[in-house]
């Protein structure tokens, strides 16, 4: 009987559904300890005021509780806030060492643009002039300054706008200028109009400069006075508070209406506070575009190379050792693919370009150095064996007599190819498709010598001709994650940031895959049969 259960095979079967059971489970672990740790981070939570033994006060919110050791009690974590008051976010306080415990309702969380939240009660409102009002609510009065005050922080992103744009026509108009000078038309005329253009708009930009100084000294002369728990006085402008509210007061709805308007501003906001709050828009762009734009080169390149290696090139010793390297290329690390894209892409390919086409403007360079494009080819290159092996194994696994019989049929070798092994390998090759794009969205390595930065000024694309600037540095939520995870000066306060920007990179690239995923669906139903 053993001999006849080992021959048949059923301890494999046993073996490979106890694989597939374990992997799965690691998988579903991973992505479960992501969303428990990172879904919550925006709930806004309950303050406590504690009372310790030694009359010192404390205010935070409650982030872990353990035990000290067995059978001697528990302590607890509080997020205390308050970072340029006390120095630290959070502290460690022994049960035992309580001696009252309080749910203010009138306790405060102040969300400010730099030094994180300040958790205390109002004091007082400086707001000589506003027009905002009466109430006998101080909160209703704090709310009503800081939307009035709102109105002057937009006015003045509206001034960096401005100046930007400024910036940009007195950056293009140099170069125009660099550039004819550079020719040897240092006198003509076009170049003293140049001159007379830019001294124009250097005359707006201090103009610009002026205004924004002023409407800026007018914007931060209204504060408010908060008190931590223990009384001691913090003076706010209002113009650095992004939000306050008072978490113990908040109902349900009103808990899931705050929880929701801050997935919007993580998903549409600026990041700020060193990343580790705010939004992380520009991460998302320039992840997704990161994709987009190596998927445009490796997957022709990729697929075109398969073509040839399976349907046209003579099977020898140069398609074997071609084969054996592509395979190879698969799995060498990405730092070596990085090293490559620097020394290829920046200094090879990059400088050329500077030096034919933008000589004027040298040292400074334009292409040759990071930027998206230069960092999308090199995961192209890095995903493109990927796409290779997969568009072959789709191609080999059509069977011979469809071939055979197109050829037959008075199909000539390239109608063949068109018209029935592309679309029958399709799903195949969309599936080389998705696992170079898991791959790709992943790496941090490669990018972070290819042109990958800690925050980026402007996107790749925005108003301003040619519109589409691949030469500019790009933010990444992979390196986004390594920055604020292992380089921030304050890792215990980012690490709820980390959870968040690891789950939506997750989300980033199940929701690529998944379109992706039934495209090949939609395509097998089309295409192929039994053998697939």
């Amino acid at each position: 009987m053993m001999k006849k259960y080992w021959r048949i095979g059923e301890p494999w079967v046993w073996g490979t559904s106890a694989a597939l059971a374990m992997t799965l489970l690691i998988a579903a672990t991973l992505i479960i300890v992501i969303m428990v740790n990172g879904l919550g981070v925006f709930w806004p939570s309950q303050l406590e005021l504690l009372t310790l033994k030694d009359d010192h006060r404390l205010l935070g919110e409650v982030t872990q509780r353990e035990e000290v050791f067995i059978g001697e009690g528990y302590r607890r974590q509080y997020k205390i806030a308050n970072r340029d008051l006390y120095g630290l976010d959070f502290k460690w306080v022994n049960e035992t060492d309580i001696a009252q415990e309080e749910v203010p309702q009138d306790a405060f969380v102040i969300e400010r643009t730099e030094n994180g939240n300040f958790f205390g009660f109002l004091k007082k409102l400086q707001i000589d002039g506003l027009r905002i009002p009466a109430s006998d609510s101080t909160h209703e009065r704090l709310q009503a300054a800081i939307a009035h005050v709102s109105v002057l922080v937009e006015a003045n992103r509206i001034y960096d706008k401005k100046l930007s744009k400024v910036s940009y026509e007195i950056e293009r108009l140099r170069r125009k200028q660099l550039a004819a000078e550079y020719r040897g038309d240092s006198n003509s005329s076009k170049v003293l109009e140049l001159k007379r253009k830019q001294a124009i708009l250097k005359d707006d930009f201090q103009h610009l400069i002026d205004q924004q100084n002023q409407h800026v000294r007018n914007m931060r002369q209204y504060d408010a006075h908060f008190v931590d728990a223990n009384g001691q006085l913090k003076e706010i402008a209002l113009a650095d508070i992004v939000q306050a509210y008072r978490p113990n007061q908040l109902s349900l709805v009103e808990k899931c209406l705050f929880y929701l308007a801050k997935i919007k501003e993580l998903l549409l906001g600026e990041p700020r506070e060193s990343n580790t709050e705010g939004g992380l828009f520009p991460a998302i762009f320039g992840t997704v575009m990161l994709i987009f734009i190596m998927s445009l080169f490796s997957f022709p390149l990729g697929v075109v190379a398969a073509i040839y290696l399976r349907e046209y090139a003579r099977e020898g010793l140069l398609v074997r050792v071609v084969r054996i390297a592509v395979n190879n290329l698969a799995g060498i690390p990405s730092i070596v693919y990085g090293i490559f894209g620097l020394g290829f892409f920046i200094y090879g390919i990059g400088s050329s370009i500077d030096r034919l086409f933008y000589p004027e403007i040298l040292p400074t360079p334009t292409f040759g150095t990071g930027g998206i494009l230069w960092a999308s080819l090199t995961l192209a290159l890095l995903t493109v064996p990927v796409v290779i092996v997969s568009t072959e194994e789709a191609l080999g696994a059509i069977p011979r007599e469809l071939r055979e019989g197109s050829l037959a049929l008075g199909a000539t070798k390239f109608q063949t190819l068109v018209k029935i092994l592309i679309p029958m390998a399709s799903p195949g090759i969309m599936t080389g498709l998705i696992l170079a794009m898991a791959r790709a969205a992943g790496e941090v390595a490669p990018l972070m010598i290819t042109g990958v930065v800690k925050l980026a000024p402007s996107l790749a694309i925005d108003g301003n001709f040619p519109f589409l600037h691949l030469d500019r540095k790009f933010m990444h939520l992979g390196f986004h994650i390594f920055d604020i995870g292992f380089q921030s000066p304050n890792v215990e306060a980012a690490k709820p940031m980390v959870f968040v920007t690891t789950l939506l990179l997750v989300l980033i690239v199940l929701t690529m895959s998944s379109i992706a995923i039934y495209l090949r669906n939609r395509m097998k139903k089309r295409y192929t049969f039994g053998t697939f």
